[in-house]
């Protein structure tokens, strides 16, 4: 599955550079253009890493990302930004942010910063989720496995598991599945998404996931 980016950067040329870049580096980038609408978007669906610029319109990125931890949200953060004093960077990091680089920069510096971040992210995480006392969930091999055998999930039964994993004990709207779960360039289904939504009590016990009617499905991790 591809790293998702959110990048909030009000520079339409600079940001259709870094899009153009990471897109052709193999990452899946959401490009938005003010605070207020970076904050929307991160309500609707998960990213991987947040590509914030400052000084934009409506909320700036230090309060945007001040906001977003505050919601509980640890989603890692790099400002791109032209404010170079020290006040700056020290205001960047305590609103939370993991990295901080400096307009003008090279897009191979930036690209490495990111690697650099989301490789110690994978790395900090366990190789298995207990799902049950006799189910888990292998995160470097994306297995799902009860009583030691491994099940076979398809491609999309694969991502609303990892999904709900991400996410477990909150109320996932059906939009920021259909979002997580669809490539932007599918036609989201609601009854495939029950159908994988059947197979994955099957494996995992109907208790599992429980269906909200009309406001979408919550996965217990208890």
């Amino acid at each position: 599955m591809k790293t998702k980016l959110l990048l909030l950067e009000d520079d339409l040329t600079l940001s259709e550079t870094i899009v153009d870049y990471f897109e052709e580096q193999g990452f899946d980038v959401v490009a938005v253009y003010d605070g207020d609408e970076a904050n929307e978007i991160i309500y609707e669906q998960s990213f991987d890493l947040f590509l914030f610029d400052v000084n934009v319109p409506s909320i700036n990125g230090f309060e945007l990302l001040k906001e977003v931890r505050k919601e509980g949200n640890k989603t890692p953060a790099i400002f791109i930004t032209s404010l170079n004093s020290m006040d700056s960077l020290e205001q960047g990091f305590e609103s939370g942010c993991d990295d901080y680089i400096r307009k003008p920069f090279e897009l191979k510096e930036l690209l490495l910063r990111v690697q650099t971040i989301i490789k110690r992210e994978y790395s900090n995480k366990e190789d298995f989720v207990q799902i049950s006392e006799n189910i888990k969930f292998n995160t470097k091999t994306n297995e799902l496995i009860k009583d030691n055998e491994v099940l076979l999930l398809n491609f999309k039964e694969l991502k609303l598991l990892k999904f709900f994993l991400q996410n477990s004990d909150e109320l996932l709207s059906h939009e920021r599945i259909y979002d997580y779960v669809w490539d932007y360039d599918e036609e989201p289904s609601d009854n495939s998404l029950r159908t994988y939504i059947k197979n994955l009590r099957k494996a995992l016990g109907k208790d599992k996931i429980v269906s909200l009617k009309k406001l979408g499905y919550r996965f217990n991790s208890k």
